[in-house]
């Protein structure tokens, strides 16, 4: 019996693709081969590899005025690639709401840069989305659009007349954005686009213009990546192909207002089971942050988490136990879990309420 995934990532994927990868993991295509085996220089993978990128910026509705960009590193490496290759010697400022800002954060600072921390929810250990407001004078404005560990996520991007760069690792590809103010949009894509090993980057053109003439390593500098198209060494070809599979699936679903509105269906039914069950359940961001991606919360009774998370796997759910930092229970619901799947998982905890409230 397949379990259902609620992990923070890598995270569950679309059982149809997975299998539909399956079918073609030996043979692509009958051509006698694996996706994986072959060149990221034929024509077979240049189909594969700028097919990814169309669809891509289809889903967000984006033009000729964005390049898309496949790089590996993971997104913790864009925490200093973006400072390298954006800074222009001026101020960078960041609102800080958890580890991912504070990583990001640290990796400018190690680079000897003005660093500014312009807003700030850690004096409420992260519970919420503080109010900002960025210069208009900055090299850049640095968010974090949803953070997984404790479950709060921006409702709105802030307006700016800066340069605004989003970390979208774990919402990308859940919902429409507006691009207005953005210079560089970009995540990992293992929670709702595909599988580890392979991050996407949508970038501003003129932002690529900042990297030119810098004395950055080639692998590290942006415009040499655009000026060969993702393609300057080997890329991560597997995760390219799955990553091309989940935006066709996005597309075929109806694109990203239709996934958003499932996400909001799952999220508002998980949020509402822990609302009224009259304490026993209590969620960890504040009600006008929360996130519909992943959803933090605390047992009353602290001693019944371990216990949840193990009669949950028993119960053929796994993923459950909440990050390091914060503890307590933890559900992920990303694009590719069904609300059927959040329905199970909310009627487990009502039966785990009755039993031991």
């Amino acid at each position: 019996m397949r379990k259902i995934n609620f992990s923070a990532g890598p995270s569950t994927l679309p059982l149809e693709l997975l299998k539909e990868a399956q079918e073609e993991f030996c043979d692509y295509k009958g051509l006698g081969y694996s996706i994986m085996e072959i060149s990221h220089r034929t024509k077979i993978f240049e189909e594969v590899h700028f097919g990814a990128m169309q669809k891509a910026k289809e889903l967000y509705g984006l033009g000729e005025e964005y390049e898309v960009l496949f790089l590996q590193g993971g997104a913790s490496l864009q925490f200093a690639m973006i400072p390298m290759n954006l800074t222009m010697g001026g101020v960078c400022e960041y609102a800080n709401t958890g580890v991912w800002t504070k990583k990001a954060i640290k990796e400018a600072q190690i680079l000897g840069l003005d660093v500014r921390i312009v807003a700030s929810s850690e004096e409420e250990k992260f519970s919420y989305i503080p109010k900002v407001e960025f210069s208009d004078r900055a090299d850049y404005a640095y968010i974090c659009s949803n953070n997984t560990i404790y479950g709060t996520q921006y409702r709105e991007y802030p307006k700016t007349k800066t340069p605004l760069i989003v970390d979208a690792s774990s919402d990308f590809f859940s919902r429409k954005v507006d691009f207005s103010d953005i210079a560089l949009f970009y995540g990992g894509v293992q929670k709702n686009a595909g599988i580890s090993g392979l991050s996407c980057l949508f970038i501003r053109k003129d932002m690529l213009e900042r990297s030119r003439g810098k004395n950055i390593p080639s692998m590290l500098k942006y415009a040499i990546h655009a000026e060969n198209n993702s393609l300057f060494n080997t890329p991560a070809t597997f995760a390219i192909y799955m990553f091309n599979l989940e935006m066709q699936w996005l597309l075929n679903l109806g694109g990203l207002d239709a996934i958003h509105q499932k996400n909001m269906q799952k999220a508002n039914l998980l949020y509402e089971t822990i609302d009224k069950s009259e304490s026993f359940y209590k969620g960890y961001a504040k009600k006008v942050d929360r996130s519909l991606m992943n959803i933090s919360f605390n047992i009353a009774k602290s001693e019944l988490e371990n216990v949840f998370v193990k009669e949950a796997e028993e119960a053929g759910m796994i993923g459950l136990k909440g990050h390091r930092i914060l503890g307590g229970i933890r559900a992920s619901i990303y694009n590719a879990i069904t609300l059927e799947q959040v329905k199970i998982l909310c009627d487990f905890m009502k039966e785990f309420r009755h039993k031991y409230a």
